[in-house]
């Protein structure tokens, strides 16, 4: 076989460049860690690039409401003045992260989302894969999940309110709806999506049903289950507001109502902020569970945390 000029130029610097990094007293360093070197920088430019969306993001607040403000803009608080009374120890509105009923409000709102939480992945992952892998239950219940699932949880609130004994059920009730139709829907996609020759393959080893469902169906649809969960996480966060807003008495939720209906604009910014940054954590905290029991296909997405 003919060596070219340019192959023999390749092997060399490929090979002078192998030289000098075994020369190089990091030598053990960078052979063994340039993953994680390159892991950590990306997380490093991952961090300032969300630095500067948050400043890009405060700055245009700050220029709307305290420099050019436009027209009905001086109703809302600049970000100097709405931080400055969330960390007050007095604050002028009766809310900061001083005052226990804030985190009373915190409180509440967690509670009813990861019980909404809780109960949806509890019923909708079981459903989703029944959904997904037998055709009987395809065909008699996904019409009726499809027929459902348009329907805005806020829909719901009367019927909620009027059935159930409680008015926190209720809230709990409405914030289930939407996660609960997002997990089924992708755990469906998740098990659909498994090749056909997985399936082939158990059933020559001899798997039982129950083996298949361990060994294919749950590890095959599991990337499909935890993407439904971030987008559960996030839907039963809104779902939670407007339930709070509606029947709530308690809650980040009804923080903003009350804002509204006492014109304490800046605590309407802090239940707003508050609920971000909380459901921000909740998909963060599904996202590395995920990553977690999945540690296989990350590798081989040639990925990592």
């Amino acid at each position: 076989m003919a060596v070219t000029n340019s192959s023999l130029g390749a092997a060399q610097v490929d090979g002078g460049y192998d030289a000098r990094l075994r020369a190089s007293p990091d030598w053990p360093v960078q052979a063994g860690d340039w993953r994680a070197r390159l892991r950590k920088a990306s997380r490093a430019q991952a961090l300032r690039y969300a630095l500067l969306g948050f400043g890009i993001f405060f700055g245009l607040w700050y220029l709307l409401t305290a420099v050019i403000v436009p027209p009905r803009f001086n109703y809302i608080p600049n970000p100097a003045l709405l931080f400055g009374q969330w960390i007050s120890e007095v604050p002028q509105y009766g809310i900061s992260v001083f005052i226990p009923e804030y985190y009373g409000h915190i409180w509440v709102s967690v509670l009813r989302v990861y019980t909404a939480f809780a109960i949806s992945v509890g019923v909708g992952a079981p459903l989703g894969i029944l959904l997904g892998w037998s055709r009987f239950g395809r065909n008699t219940l996904f019409p009726v999940v499809e027929m459902l699932r348009p329907i805005p949880p806020l829909a719901w609130v009367p019927l909620a309110v009027l059935a159930l004994p409680e008015t926190e059920m209720a809230v709990i009730f409405v914030t289930l709806l939407a996660s609960f139709f997002a997990t089924v829907l992708n755990t469906y996609l998740g098990v659909r999506s498994i090749p056909e020759t997985y399936f082939r393959a158990a059933a020559c080893l001899g798997y039982h049903r129950v083996d298949v469902l361990r060994r294919v169906v749950i590890p095959g649809a599991l990337p499909f289950i935890f993407t439904g969960l971030q987008i559960a996480m996030g839907v039963a966060w809104f779902s939670l507001v407007g339930g709070e807003l509606i029947a709530g008495r308690s809650g980040l939720g009804y923080l903003i109502l009350d804002g509204y209906t006492q014109l304490a604009l800046p605590n309407i910014f802090i239940g707003m902020i508050t609920l971000g940054v909380l459901g921000w954590a909740s998909s963060a905290l599904i996202r590395k569970v995920g990553q977690l029991m999945m540690a296989w296909h990350v590798k081989g997405q040639g990925g990592g945390a």
